[in-house]
């Protein structure tokens, strides 16, 4: 009976799962005071690592998105995702692999991005590595079902995200947007530690979850 109870507790949990960028890591920037601050509020936080961690730049669509379903798991609306320039992209190709019933908590969009600012300035392997990431569509419709509530936050002084992508994420999914004066890339370039509008936002998306 206590294991039915136990079992109970962690199927209702609130869990987040912290998505990292291109040739980021579990331990950039604002990432690891996130998950602190979460784990406070009784979430349990992960970070997994994805397939192009540690400064090698080839992050693939694929590869990404088997890394995030086997963290995951089975996700629920308890379910929760963050997501750091690429890595939104990558949760948004994740979800759309779901069963259309599927129904999770929200998404957090950090420095989202569907364009790149000065792609022809980028290296050759760059620019190739991009490529897929800009052409493949996604189904915006079916990642608004699974996920109807997100919200999305950009910077007026990113050197890579124009934030006329805010109004794209309005329209398409649904997104409250957060443009903030300045923060760059909000990454460690631009060294940003903490990032309190993302605990803001993950605790509205989870009300009355």
């Amino acid at each position: 009976m206590l294991e039915n109870l136990n079992n109970a507790n962690i199927v209702h949990m609130k869990r987040a799962f912290i998505i990292h960028g291109w040739g980021g890591n579990p331990e950039e920037g604002w990432f690891p005071w996130a998950k602190k601050e979460l784990e406070k509020k009784g979430f349990e936080v992960y970070v997994p690592t994805m397939p192009d961690a540690y400064g090698k730049k080839q992050p693939q669509i694929e590869p990404r998105i088997n890394a995030i379903k086997e963290s995951v798991g089975v996700p629920d609306e308890n379910t929760y995702f963050i997501g750091h320039s690429i890595g939104c992209q990558s949760i948004d190709r994740y979800l759309e692999t779901l069963p259309l019933e599927t129904k999770i908590g929200g998404v957090v969009y950090v420095a989202r991005w569907l364009t790149l600012k000065g792609l022809d300035d980028y290296e050759k392997e760059d620019r190739e590595t991009a490529k897929p990431w800009l052409e493949t569509p996604i189904d915006f419709e079916k990642v608004r079902i699974i996920s109807p509530k997100s919200v999305a936050i950009f910077t007026k002084n990113d050197p890579f995200v124009d934030v006329g992508n805010a109004e794209f994420f309005r329209e398409k999914l649904g997104s409250e947007t957060i443009v903030l004066e300045s923060g760059g890339h909000l990454n460690d370039e631009s060294n940003t530690k903490k990032l309190p509008e993302v605990i803001r936002a993950i605790e509205k998306l989870s009300v009355n979850q």
